[in-house]
This record gives structure tokens, C-alpha cells and sequence, in this order.
């Protein structure tokens, strides 16, 4: 039997289109060790994992008249040249220039016709220093057959890359009868998905309340009311903005040990007091109880299977919790408060976030951590919420690509059809990076709202009852 799509990762591709770019990003930044770190050797680093990563080298194929899912095939013209590209700022490169090329890079959508990822070696920064932009579709990355390459190409200890032999022999496409024997073959077996197919091909796949039901679980009862309107809310253009925020990990434990919750919640609350700002900025009305409703794919580990789960897949369930921001709260501690108990009750259902477990995955777990992020998110009706947070925690210790060691790591999450902003947060080494990505014409000041994040922050740092 071909190896088909599944429901949710066809939808993906159903619902993509110039404007809405499914991929995932990440910003790797790298100090240049003296031994140097050059293309060449990511090249074959790269080439080098890609035998534990066999769905890169594979594309999606369409069956005809939409009979059934697209089936995943070897990519007999693979070239990773072509996925793994080198690029350059004139040089001593800035952090803003690097930050307009990536948005540049992450409004283009990833060719359809080939494996669904791309690599950038970014040369030409100040101080030496170099860039891994990279691109993943949610299609590919399952977190558990599959994971993100900046997972895989990490490591806690320095190496050379070692020369490799690519000994990979793609398997021959499935010609058209072929695809059309298999559909009609699984169509006799299961009559229901034919019309199921045609539809989600032709239609907005995710805003099917089933999918919607099955994917919240218990908190169905959520779904039934709409996100609050705002400016967040509109139809995006094709063009990006991408800007970043750069903390500290001992504040947020700080507050946390001062007014209680957990980290994620101060990050949350951090987020929610440069949302309220930013709105004020903007002119919007505010009231007490005006709210922003987020988005925030966590993972988790159910109560039963915690125990028995190993550290290599503790962490690859991610579920989707809807956490009403209090924008309308003035006092720092009362919003944290507030978001302290709506994701207390969440979590009370019988699930524990994973972060120490996510600790233990080898590699750098937040590559993957954001894709199944976004998998979740993307599996939603936008109406039902106004942006997406994702937060993930990283190694406390350095990590290395080859020998060159990793300094900061920003995400950049994909923007629905009608949400205008998406963040992404990854702790590591010390560090608590935020990587906002906007859309260039409802949300062009997201450098702004970064600034407000920080303040939003010290705030919090100085807020007393």
C-alpha cells in the first residue's frame, strides 16, 4: 500500500496557498569557531543525518481527480544542494539585516513539487558569527517517525563533520495507473473518504467543527464562541515582518518565585502586557474585561502513560490549549494571576507539561516542539482564536553544530489565513528567545511590540502587591 497522507497533514497542503505559507522557521545563530564553519561542512553534517531523516528526501504526489490523499514518494531528482543554499550580507551584517531576510525568506512558499524544507547558510554577520534559517512544512514533521532537522543536526558535544558516502537509492514513483489501482482499492474499502477527499481539496479543510472537536478535546466548549475582533484578526497579505526578543531565563524564575505559577505563565503574561500596550498604541478601546484569546499548543504527557513513556518520546503529544489573555487588566501580578488560573485548569484534566522531559530528548527538541506546534494550530478554525504562542524549553548547555557553537535560537511560526501575528519562544542555555512573526501590512510595527514585550517584562520584575 502507498505510504498516503494523512487527513491532517493533506490539509496542510489543501489550505496553503502564496499568501499563507504553512512552514515552520527557525533562526540558528552560530559563533564561528576557529577552525572555521563553512558551507561545505553543513553540507555534509546535513548529508549526514538525512539517512535517520528518510522523509526529507521524499515528495508528495497528487492522485488524480482527487480520488485519494496524496501519497508520499521518493524524490528520484533529490539534490541537496538544492535544499541546504548558501546566502550572504554584505559584510559586518547586522541582526536587522539578517531579521529582513529571514522574514523575505519565510513569506516565499516551499516548492510543491519537491521535499518540503530548506536550509540557509547565512555568511557575513558581525563578530564572525554565522546563520541557519531553516524552513520545515508541518507536513513532515510528526514528532515521532519524523522530526526537525535542527533537532537532528545538534549535538551537546563539538565535532568535525565527517566525510559521508550518500548511499541512498530512491524507489521508483508510482506511475498514474498505479496511483488510480491504490484509490479505487481504498475507496472500495472505505466509500466515505472519496467525497471526504474531493471536498478538503476544494474547501477550507480546517474549518470542519469535527476537526476542530477532536483536536481541543475537553475543551470543546470553548470552540463555540468566536475570538474576540480585533486588530489581529484580518486577511493577511503575502509579505512578512520578523523581530526578536531577547531575555533572560533568571527573570522569569525570579518572578515566578516571587508571585507564584509556573515559567510559561510569566512568559504568557509578559506577552499579554506588551499586547495590551501595543493595542493602546493602536488607538482600540479597551475595557477590564477585554481579552485576546491565544493559541497555545504544550506538550504533554498523559497522567497514565507518563511513567512507561521513554525520554526519546517524551514530549511528541501536543495538545492545544485556548487561554484568554486579560489585556484589560492594568496590574502586571492580577494578569499573571488570571493566566496562572486558566492554564492550572487545563492542565487539571489529567495531562502534566512535559518540560523536564523535553530536557532529556537528544538534540535540540525545540525544532521539533514548534512543528508539532504548529500542526496543532493549523488543525483549528482560525475564528476561534487570535494568535498562536508557542514556548518550548531547550538544553540548559551549549550545543554544537560540527564544532561551532550555538549562541541563539529564534522560531518563526507560520500566520494563519486571518491572524496577523504568531510568536514562538525557545528557552536555551540561559536564555529566553521570543521570535515574532508578522504580517507586513496589519502587523509592520512588530518590532515594536517586541520593545513592549521587554517593558512588559520589567514589570513585572518590579511589581510588588
Amino acid at each position: 500500500m502507498p505510504d498516503r497522507l494523512s487527513a491532517l497533514d493533506a490539509s496542510f497542503l489543501y489550505v496553503e496557498d502564496q499568501t499563507t505559507p504553512m512552514h515552520v522557521g527557525g533562526v540558528a545563530i552560530f559563533d564561528r569557531p576557529p577552525s572555521g564553519f563553512t558551507y561545505e561542512q553543513l553540507l555534509a553534517l546535513v548529508g549526514a543525518r538525512l539517512a535517520f531523516l528518510p522523509r526529507y528526501r521524499q515528495r508528495v504526489l497528487g492522485v488524480p481527480g482527487h480520488l485519494a490523499r496524496p501519497v508520499w514518494v521518493d524524490d528520484v531528482d533529490f539534490d541537496l544542494n538544492y535544499h541546504v543554499r548558501r546566502s550572504a550580507l554584505p559584510e559586518p551584517g547586522s541582526d536587522e539585516q539578517l531579521f529582513d531576510l529571514v522574514a523575505r525568506l519565510m513569506s516565499r512558499r516551499l516548492a510543491p513539487e519537491r521535499p518540503l524544507w530548506e536550509a540557509y547558510f547565512v555568511e557575513g554577520l558581525s563578530g564572525g558569527r554565522v546563520a541557519l534559517v531553516t524552513k520545515t512544512h508541518p507536513s513532515v514533521v510528526d514528532g515521532i517517525g519524523t522530526i526537525d532537522l535542527g533537532q537532528l543536526i545538534l549535538d551537546e558535544t563539538p565535532a568535525p563533520p565527517e566525510p559521508f558516502e550518500d548511499m541512498w537509492t530512491p524507489r521508483r514513483e508510482p506511475s498514474r495507473m498505479q496511483l488510480l489501482l491504490d484509490a479505487v482499492s481504498e475507496t472500495v474499502q472505505r466509500p466515505g473518504e472519496l467525497a471526504e477527499n474531493v471536498r478538503a481539496a476544494a474547501t477550507d479543510a480546517f474549518a470542519t467543527v469535527g476537526k476542530v472537536v477532536e483536536t481541543l478535546g475537553g475543551v470543546a466548549s470553548t470552540v463555540a464562541r468566536p475570538a474576540p475582533p480585533g486588530p489581529l484578526n484580518v486577511r493577511v497579505s503575502g509579505g512578512r515582518m520578523f523581530a526578536v526578543v531577547r531575555t533572560r531565563l533568571d527573570d522569569f524564575r525570579s518572578i515566578r518565585a516571587k508571585h507564584g505559577g509556573k515559567v510559561n505563565d510569566v512568559v504568557l503574561a509578559a506577552i499579554t502586557g506588551a499586547l495590551r500596550e501595543w493595542l493602546l498604541s493602536r488607538g482600540e478601546s479597551l475595557t477590564p474585561t477585554s481579552t485576546v484569546r491565544a493559541l497555545v499548543p504544550m506538550a504533554v504527557n498523559d497522567a497514565e502513560t507518563a511513567e512507561y513513556a521513554t525520554p526519546a518520546l517524551i514530549g511528541n503529544e501536543v495538545a492545544a490549549y485556548l487561554v484568554d489573555l486579560p489585556v484589560g487588566e492594568p496590574n502586571p501580578v492580577l494578569r499573571l494571576q488570571h493566566i496562572g488560573h486558566a492554564m492550572t485548569d487545563h492542565l487539571d484534566s489529567g495531562r502534566s507539561v512535559a518540560a523536564r522531559g523535553l530536557l532529556k530528548v537528544s538534540g535540540f527538541a525545540p525544532a521539533t516542539l514548534h512543528s508539532l506546534g504548529a500542526r496543532a494550530g493549523g488543525s483549528l478554525s482560525g475564528r476561534i482564536f487570535n494568535l498562536m504562542i508557542t514556548n518550548s524549553p531547550g538544553p540548559q548547555v551549549p550545543v554544537y553544530a560540527g564544532e561551532a557553537r550555538l549562541v541563539e535560537m529564534f522560531p518563526v511560526m507560520p500566520l494563519m489565513r486571518t491572524q496577523a501575528l504568531a510568536i514562538g519562544v525557545t528557552s536555551y542555555h540561559g536564555g529566553v528567545y521570543f521570535g515574532l512573526n508578522g504580517d507586513r501590512k496589519a502587523a509592520f510595527d512588530v518590532g515594536l511590540l517586541g520593545g513592549m514585550i521587554e517593558e512588559a517584562l520589567e514589570e513585572l520584575k518590579g511589581a510588588h502587591w
